[in-house]
């Protein structure tokens, strides 16, 4: 199943077109980078030592999913024009930040899949290993990211004429979100 980061940038893709799903991948992708520095860090480790601070940022990302996908069902359909809600790229670009920043799956991921491939005896320093390994990670997960947004972006423009399709495009994208939280909520790791 797709994580938080590419279902909102196709949820915001079918809610607000190519745009907002670009600035949707954007935003994941340097929140991405903000995970990639807090691993080479050591400072994603914190989750690992200290599990309620886990347990606590994955229901807050939980909540903000579900908060978005509320929003998204709740707005209203105009044929042509999809929408979340009138909103700026600027904002579009912040909410997706937050939307990886949120995700404790990501700092995990980095936190103990990367370490793996570091080499303590390697001329290069672990933190940097961890920082050139974590960058092209993200750039694959961004290239995911931007396939999932144009694939999203060609069906809403078949399908934004329709005053009904752009309804359930919004109802459609808000349920993943709603439904994505959810699942984080209730899962245990």
């Amino acid at each position: 199943m797709p994580g938080p980061a590419i279902l909102y940038a196709t949820a915001r893709t079918l809610a607000g077109g190519r745009r907002a799903g670009l600035m949707a991948a954007l935003g994941i992708a340097l929140g991405g980078y903000i995970h990639v520095l807090a691993a080479a860090a050591g400072l994603s480790a914190l989750f690992h030592a200290v599990p309620t601070v886990y347990a606590l940022l994955k229901l807050a990302g939980a909540a903000y999913l579900v908060w978005l996908g509320w929003g998204m069902i709740r707005s209203k359909a105009t044929a042509g024009t999809p929408q979340l809600a009138p909103q700026s790229p600027a904002r579009a670009f912040r909410q997706s930040v937050l939307v990886e920043l949120l995700n404790p799956k990501t700092a995990l991921f980095f936190v103990a899949f990367l370490p793996q491939f570091a080499d303590p005896a390697a001329s290069f320093p672990v933190w940097l290993q961890l920082l050139i390994l974590g960058t092209v990670v993200n750039l694959m997960f961004a290239a995911a990211d931007l396939v999932a947004v144009f694939a999203a972006s060609s069906l809403a423009r078949r399908l934004g004429k329709s005053t009904r399709a752009v309804a359930w495009m919004n109802r459609a994208g808000g349920a993943l979100l709603m439904g994505l939280g959810l699942r984080l909520a209730a899962d245990r790791a």
